[in-house]
């Protein structure tokens, strides 16, 4: 039977699609096939909110099949309208496991039947209801009571209520909100803060709402949210001390000559907040020879100038309100916000929809992100000179996966990342000139490598390598992992590991792993990144890395040592390397799972395994695959992914102390997304 889960609110502009967002990557984690549903829209135009949602990675329904009525028709004659979305909600819910369903904005109708409306729609949809309350600009008091009065309607029509989330909370009374929701109620609760950018409007938006003209600047970057606004008719001093992060700046045109120059160059300077913006007032344009000192520089800050003074100006550019959907770093930002204060287990529990028990690559890429969140591990990324990197950090920090530092200068860097439009607040940047870090790093290097020779003066050229920057940070705990190689070799990467950072305990050898997600499983394959032609003790090592690396991703370890007989059946130098490697690991870890040799087939087909192996725990539904070498590895797990489609994530460098991973020089940004998540989750095995 399908679940459907009600996200309703008793008024407008609660912020409750952000709650239906972080509901859907709640359930497309847990749940095969989740759906979406919107029972009222507006007449003539298509619904934003719908849209984003259905845009959805794992979301497969079209727009036409998503929405019940208008709200047109809803006025025209309430009961024929709630036929028509009962039956249209009907003929979806066949084909999904658990369905949200976005209650109505409040925005076209002002009758104060529309939440009964909403209770009726709850009850005949059979839809357990989570709903959401807005908090702003009200204290704990005025929260609790707006909920309590709205769940009242709603169990008067007889809805099942699983939870109450109160959004757009000041952030100072979080903690009092939750108390007082679950003095309320013994549901799921949460309180979500404030955020001002997901209702902050594009810089574009305010230039239209004040009808500005751009005479200055990139115009790629009109697309940047303003999360404030400045009224700059002071002295440059003291409108200098009053910047803040992503303003837009409203000054008076005639003062262009004096004050623009010194916005511009502070918002490049890297020492003050970086500005989305500035708007000129009065229509005095920018004198001749002020225009000539730019042609000078590389400008990027949109400049407009438009005719209103500067009160107009202000009132409108204040007045201008930003949507949810307008960019993906709201999306993301939302996503984080919902992940970091709602608890999903309890949440999943609450819902009643059965885990399934298969896993797409979709639905453990969710999951991955949510590991992550769960204990945020530091992550340093030493190639902050290569665009990849500074985009990646900024699609981080938005996820709220991992706190980054990245290694250059925090000038180059935040002026390279704001042409660019990539916002890097939250990341910490480390000059690697550091005179003090070299210092103490040199001396930490030459203390470790004093038996090869090493004298501080080495050290300290070693340091300017920014592997080994980076590396020693790891080691000193500066960092909880590392993340390298868009620029450099993978030698260049694992050399500094393998010198100062060294093997686990008990592991002689570092290897490389792939998590091959099928299309409904997800499997470890070593290794298939480092060793060509691994010894039994070595290979032995690499089975026991693989098997403690499924563990840090939620997968049951179920070992299968590949050879090309199963069993006792064959002989030969290669399946003897397999069958000893085999029994090390049973000495050594009698714990985990594990069989060989054994074949391919065997490992994954439990027809096969039923005549091979019949009475074996991993026969059949092996989870860990360990090839004999890397010929074989780097083939077989290329050869998967190309002819089923698997995604293949890695290489996951195995059996270091600390969290080290490698990237390809032609990594693309979302690879080098995938690989900090999957380093910040080793980090976090490290640690416990």
């Amino acid at each position: 039977m399908t679940r459907s889960i009600y996200v309703a609110a008793p008024e407008g502009q609660t912020g409750k699609s952000v709650i239906a967002l972080g509901l859907l990557d709640t359930l497309l984690r847990e749940v095969q096939s989740v759906g979406v549903f919107r029972p009222l829209v507006p007449a003539g135009e298509r619904d934003d909110i719908l849209e984003m949602l259905l845009d959805l990675p794992g979301i497969d329904l079209s727009y036409e099949d998503a929405i019940g009525i208008t709200y047109d028709e809803m006025r025209t004659d309430p009961e024929s309208a709630l036929t028509t979305i009962v039956e249209k909600f009907g003929r979806i819910s066949p084909r999904f496991d658990a369905i949200v369903v976005l209650g109505s904005d409040y925005a076209d109708v002002t009758s104060p039947t529309e939440l009964a409306f909403n209770a009726d729609i709850a009850a005949n949809l059979n839809a357990a209801l989570l709903l959401v309350v807005s908090g702003f600009g009200r204290d704990v008091r005025e929260i609790r009571d707006a909920a309590e009065a709205t769940l009242s309607e709603f169990t008067a029509h007889h809805v099942q209520t699983i939870g109450v989330i109160a959004n757009r909370v000041d952030p100072a009374i979080l903690d009092e909100t939750s108390a007082a929701l679950r003095g309320l109620t013994n549901l799921v609760v949460a309180a979500l803060p404030a955020e001002p950018l997901l209702v902050a409007p594009t810089l574009r938006a305010q230039f239209e709402a004040v009808d500005a003209k751009q005479v200055l600047g990139n115009p790629d970057l009109l697309e940047r949210e303003s999360q404030d606004v400045l009224i700059a008719a002071m002295t440059l001093p003291n409108v200098l001390s009053r910047l803040v992060t992503e303003a837009t700046v409203l000054m008076p045109g005639d003062r262009s000559g004096d004050l623009l120059p010194g916005l511009i160059l502070a918002h490049h300077s890297g020492s003050f907040p970086q500005l989305t913006g500035v708007i000129l007032t009065g229509g005095y344009p920018i004198p001749e020879n002020v225009v000539k000192l730019f042609d000078g520089m590389h400008l990027d800050l949109p400049i407009g100038m438009t005719d209103q003074g500067t009160y107009t100006t202000a009132r409108d550019v204040f007045q201008t309100r930003g949507h949810f959907t307008s960019s993906p770093r709201k999306v993301e930002t939302a996503r984080r916000i919902f992940a970091e204060q709602v608890d999903s287990a309890e949440l999943i529990k609450a819902l009643e929809v059965p885990a399934s028990d298969v896993i797409t690559p979709l639905m453990f890429g969710y999951q991955l992100n949510e590991l992550a969140r769960r204990d945020r591990r530091r992550i340093v990324m030493p190639e902050s000179s290569d665009d990849r990197i500074l985009e990646s950090a900024a699609i981080l920090m938005q996820r709220g996966v991992a706190d980054l530092t990245l290694l250059g200068d925090p000038v180059e860097i935040k002026t390279r990342a704001s042409a660019m439009g990539w916002v890097l607040d939250g990341v910490d940047i480390v000059n690697p000139n550091d005179a003090e870090l070299v210092e103490r790093f040199a001396a930490e290097y030459a203390t470790l490598r004093a038996h090869k020779g090493v004298t501080v003066e080495q050290a300290r050229e070693k340091m300017k390598d920014l592997s080994y920057f980076g590396t020693m940070m790891v080691h000193l705990g500066m960092a909880d992992g590392m993340v390298s190689g868009a620029v450099n070799t993978t030698a260049n990467t694992i050399r500094p590991s393998l010198e100062f950072i060294k093997t686990k305990p008990g592991v002689k050898v570092v290897s490389g792993s792939f998590l091959m997600c099928m299309t409904d499983r997800v499997h470890v394959y070593a290794d298939c990144a480092v060793n060509p032609d691994p010894t039994a003790e070595q290979l032995a090592d690499i089975a026991i890395s693989s098997a403690e690396t499924a563990v840090a991703f939620g997968i049951e370890p179920r070992v299968a040592m590949l050879s090309y007989s199963t069993g006792s059946s064959g002989s030969g130098a290669d399946v003897d390397k397999v069958r000893q490697a085999t029994e090390i690991v049973r000495e050594r870890r009698p714990d985990i799972a594990l069989e060989g040799p054994i074949q391919f087939d065997a490992a994954v087909d439990p027809d096969v395994a039923k005549t091979k192996l019949p009475n074996s725990p991993v026969a059949g539904k092996a989870t860990v695959f360990i090839f004999p070498d890397l010929n074989t590895g780097n083939n077989t797990y290329k050869a998967v992914q190309r002819s089923s489609g698997a995604v293949a994530i890695g290489p996951i460098l195995q059996g270091l102390k600390k969290a080290v991973n490698d990237l390809s020089r032609g990594a693309l940004v979302e690879d080098i997304v995938n690989t900090v998540v999957i380093t910040a989750i080793q980090a976090q095995a490290e640690a416990n």
